[in-house]
């Protein structure tokens, strides 16, 4: 049974089986002269939104000047053979590569070659349209000139202008020269040497050895972004260590003297805090996407330079000890002030809570002072009810007694007591006492309820 209807299979089967086949390497002979650009075009907030649209546009321009049909804006891939060259173009996250291919007579020599790359065959407009945006640009040529690795590097030293020269053998056929610099056509220049090189492992090593070209560069982007940051940073930890000195200084007047004014300080040590962190934060947000690609990047370096499985040739340094000595100190500039700002951020954070609890204390020192304050006076009022309360029994008594005169006259008007006064004068204390008691047992009720 095969599978062949496109309802049974998932409706991403065939583009993630597709994906990993989706950059294939360029098919080269030895003799090849290439030229390679990184046209960095993305945002460096939004890259993926700003870059892929431009990309394409810039592509579809260069195939409506040859006549060629430029691929869908959903592409991220395209080969096209246009006879006087064969260009290869991948949209990457920030930035695409143009890598231009042709074919050149064995017999050429190293620096002629340098001098017919297929860039020259691209029209001007095309390239002025790419100003301000060219990461990369690199010449390499495959060469199959024998004899020694000493002999070729000292013919070599024209062509990269006397500079010190990078090389070593590589995947067991070939020998890798460059010297990692601009020149003075403003092109950076690999040589690749077939000494015996199986078939299609020329294209790898091209491949290989511009993504190491072009990641270094981007790996780079990060360094500036760090360059600047540290002043920035050095500024926010000398204030976040003043303002901690001030908190230190302020413990005793905190813990002694402050009442009502006492959050003034605090407050504005809080608004300082404040400021900071959304300082860091700032900083984090232009930094965190920048460093995090970078580190990216320079591991995809070095995965690229373990590909090349090289052998060194005597007295010439190596891709992966001249990367060693001069990236990698520029990455760990980027991760340290990465791991640095997020110290301080963590620092101002931590700053920040202690401030907070702070004054937190002395709001509670100052809800103590009110509560006990509320409690004085709720027992000055208790002491004046209760001085209160003997005058409302007295109150209370004589116009109760009042009352029972009353009752009294009518009662001696018809004969049934005799002394009215007498009888009055013997109440008194029982009413006095009744409503002494009667009292007492209300506030018991009220106090339980």
């Amino acid at each position: 049974m095969t599978i062949i209807y496109s309802s049974l299979n998932h409706a991403l089967r065939i583009p993630l089986a597709t994906e990993i086949h989706s950059r294939p390497f360029l098919q080269l002979d030895a003799s090849e002269i290439i030229s390679h650009l990184a046209v960095y075009g993305g945002n460096e907030f939004e890259p993926a939104s700003s870059n892929a649209g431009w990309q394409h546009e810039i592509l579809a321009a260069l195939c409506s000047h040859f006549g060629a049909a430029a691929p869908s804006v959903e592409s991220k891939y395209f080969y096209y053979d246009f006879g006087q060259f064969r260009l290869k173009w991948e949209c990457h996250t920030e930035f695409a590569t143009y890598t231009f291919a042709k074919r050149h007579e064995d017999d050429l020599s190293v620096a002629d070659a340098f001098a017919r790359m297929p860039l020259f065959q691209i029209p001007q407009q095309w390239l002025m349209s790419l100003k301000g945006k060219i990461m990369v640009a690199a010449h390499v040529v495959c060469d199959r000139t024998g004899g020694t690795a000493e002999a070729f590097a000292l013919g070599l030293r024209p062509v990269f202008e006397g500079n010190i020269l990078v090389g070593s053998q590589v995947l067991q056929g070939g020998e890798l020269w460059t010297d990692f610099a601009i020149q003075s056509d403003g092109f950076s220049r690999f040589v690749i040497r077939d000494v015996g090189m199986r078939a299609q492992q020329a294209g790898r090593l091209v491949q290989r050895v511009l993504e190491i070209e072009t990641y270094r560069m981007m790996a780079l982007l990060g360094l500036p972004h760090a360059q600047h940051t540290g002043p920035a940073l050095n500024a926010i930890e000398s204030e976040l260590a003043t303002l901690a000195a001030t908190m230190v200084e302020s413990d005793d007047a905190l813990i002694g003297k402050r009442a009502a004014p006492a959050g003034e300080e605090e407050q504005a040590l809080l608004d300082h805090i404040t400021r900071l962190a959304a300082r860091i934060e700032k900083l984090s947000l232009e930094n965190s996407y920048r460093f995090s690609a970078s580190k990216a990047y320079f591991r995809l370096v070095n995965a690229r330079i373990e590909e090349l499985r090289e052998v060194r040739i005597e007295g010439i340094p190596t891709v992966e000890e001249f990367m060693d000595r001069r990236l990698a100190p520029a990455m760990n500039t980027c991760a340290a002030t990465a791991s640095r700002q997020e110290a301080l951020a963590q620092r101002i954070a931590n700053t920040n809570d202690l401030l907070r609890t702070r004054v937190g204390i002395v709001q509670e020192r100052q809800n103590r002072q009110i509560l006990q304050t509320m409690n004085a006076r709720a027992a000055q009022q208790l002491r004046l009810q209760q001085s209160v309360e003997g005058l409302s029994v007295a109150a209370i008594s004589y116009y109760m007694i009042g009352l029972f005169s009353y009752t009294g006259k009518a009662a001696k008007a018809f004969g049934l007591i005799g002394n009215l006064d007498i009888e009055i004068g013997m109440l008194v204390p029982f009413v006095a006492v009744g409503v002494w008691f009667g009292l007492r047992q209300m506030h018991k009720r009220m106090h339980v309820g």
